[in-house]
C-alpha cells in the first residue's frame, strides 16, 4: 500500500543551511541534517543535494571528525553539491562544510542563486504518518501464494525539499 500525506506532520529530518560570503570569489555553505525520529531507528541511503551558483568552479568539502560512510561530490555539469550518508541514527546531527570558489564575482545575493536543498532517504520500520494496519483480511485465498503474518512499515522520500 502506498499513500501520500497532505496534512501536517512532524518531518523525520530537519535541514539547516547557512551560506556565508568569504570574499569576492569565495563562499562557505554549512549544511546540517538533524534526525527527528527515535534513536532505536536508523535511516539508510541518504542523499542530500543542493544546486550551487552557476559560476562555481571548485568545491572543497569538510566532514565532521569521525564521519564514517559519508561521501561528497561536486557535479560540475549541473553545478550540484551531493552529500551521501550511508546511515543516520535517530536523534543524531551531521554537518557538512563546503568551501566554494567562483570563476567571477557574484552580482547579487548568493542565497538566491543556490538551493533549494533536496533529500532522498529510506527509513525502515518508521511510520511518519502514524497510520497503522490493525486488521487485514484476505478475501480470496490462493493455493500458490502464502501471505506473511506481519506488516512492514517503510518511510521513503520522493520529494523532500528545504528552502534556503
Amino acid at each position: 500500500m502506498n499513500y501520500r500525506m497532505t496534512q501536517e506532520f512532524k518531518p523525520p529530518f530537519r535541514i539547516n543551511t547557512l551560506i556565508e560570503e568569504a570574499g569576492a570569489l569565495k563562499a562557505e555553505v554549512i549544511l546540517k541534517v538533524s534526525a527527528e525520529f527515535p534513536s532505536s531507528i536508523t535511516a539508510n541511503t541518504i542523499i542530500v543535494q543542493m544546486p550551487l551558483p552557476k559560476y562555481t568552479t571548485r568545491v572543497n568539502f569538510e566532514l565532521e571528525p569521525g564521519a564514517l560512510g559519508q561521501t561528497t561530490d561536486f557535479k560540475e555539469a549541473n553545478r550540484r553539491l551531493e552529500w551521501g550518508l550511508k546511515k543516520i541514527v535517530g536523534g543524531s546531527e551531521h554537518t557538512l562544510r563546503a568551501k566554494l570558489t567562483f570563476s567571477q564575482e557574484l552580482h547579487g545575493n548568493i542565497t538566491k542563486e543556490a538551493g533549494p536543498v533536496s533529500m532522498t532517504f529510506t527509513i525502515p520500520m518508521y511510520n511518519a504518518s502514524r497510520l497503522q494496519v490493525k486488521y487485514l483480511q484476505i478475501a480470496k485465498k490462493s493455493s500458490t501464494y502464502n501471505p506473511y503474518r506481519w506488516v512492514r512499515y517503510v518511510t521513503q522520500a520522493n520529494s523532500y525539499v528545504a528552502r534556503i
